[in-house]
């Protein structure tokens, strides 16, 4: 009997070791903006060094130095094969950081460190950086959609009309955060007014148009702006369309529940909402102005043409069991 224990145990041990010589590393670059958000970053290795998984992920950590930069090294380290890079930072920083990405295997990672965070809430990713990182050690690539705005890659929201004047106005702010966002939009409410604007645009291969006077339209990929503001409640990255929500003008005593329904997840249920769904759109205004995409700020001609590209981007998810 205790031969047999012996053998039994000998060959379970020949069975692990079988099994770590085909567990194959994995290799992860980590692409850090010093200047998203309002933390410090200086930290961040080394919690990414305590944290991740050793076993499955060889790391590579860089700060970025310039706008743009991070976009050039997510390219590279796609170039290179490997399997992951991860956005440290923003919305801006994943636009850059995924921006790169696409075209190639590599999958975008976020550990969101930035003012909204849109897209990393809209994937349910950790907002505290160190459940961020540990939920890379147990997480699984999706196919996700984005979009395209006269050729420039958005992954989370684009849009026009208030929040795009209040995104530029934010882009100039000496401080970022929910607190200088709340004061731009209070600043310039009552001054601002609703726009004419006719929407071209098509579901499947019939065109509509929609003629109307909007106090913003936002062309969502993801549900939200950030900050848990969800402009398009059932707006979904998988399902090749995007959500436009055609805000209206509408009356001062109706911004309390406006403002409940935007954090609720209902604003689409409001009399002053329109939600259209589009993979295609032509957006014609009376003149050329203020946009936004993934938050920043843009000057737009007064004729603009948005698409969707499905499944064009690979992201790092909780593991779904």
């Amino acid at each position: 009997m205790k031969n047999i224990l012996v053998s039994f145990s000998f060959f379970a041990y020949l069975c692990m070791l079988n099994m770590q010589s085909r567990i194959i590393m994995k290799n992860i670059a980590f692409i850090i903006n010093p200047v998203s958000g309002t933390q410090n970053k200086r930290r961040i290795p080394k919690q990414i060094e305590k944290t991740i998984d050793k076993s499955q992920w060889a790391t590579d950590i860089v700060f970025t130095e310039y706008a743009g930069h991070a976009a050039e090294l997510a390219e590279q380290y796609a170039r290179l094969g490997f399997d992951a890079v991860v956005a440290v930072g923003g919305d801006g920083t994943v636009n850059e950081v995924a921006s790169g990405l696409r075209g190639f295997n590599t999958a975008l990672g976020i550990i969101p460190v930035g003012s909204g965070n849109g897209f990393a809430r809209h994937l349910n990713i950790p907002l505290r950086t160190p459940r961020a990182i540990e939920m890379l050690n147990h997480s699984e690539a999706i196919s996700v959609d984005y979009g395209m705005l006269e050729g420039k890659p958005f992954f989370c929201t684009c849009g026009t009309g208030f929040d795009a004047v209040i995104a530029e106005k934010f882009a100039h702010a000496g401080r970022r955060g929910l607190a200088t966002y709340v004061k731009q939009i209070v600043q310039d409410f009552f001054g601002y007014q609703p726009q004419h604007y006719v929407l071209r645009y098509r579901e499947t291969d019939e065109w509509k148009e929609l003629e109307t006077d909007a106090f913003l339209i936002t062309f969502a990929n993801a549900n939200q702006w950030g900050n848990a503001a969800y402009i398009a409640p059932r707006a979904s990255m998988q399902d090749g369309l995007l959500d436009i929500a055609v805000l209206s003008a509408f009356p001062l005593r109706s911004i309390p529940a406006l403002t409940y329904r935007l954090f609720e997840k209902s604003l689409d249920e409001s009399l002053h909402m329109t939600t259209l769904h589009a993979r295609e759109v032509v957006l014609i205004r009376q003149e050329e102005g203020s946009f936004h995409y993934d938050g920043d700020p843009i000057n737009m001609p007064a004729e603009v043409h948005i698409k969707l590209i499905p499944d064009g981007l690979k992201c790092l998810v909780g593991k779904r069991y």
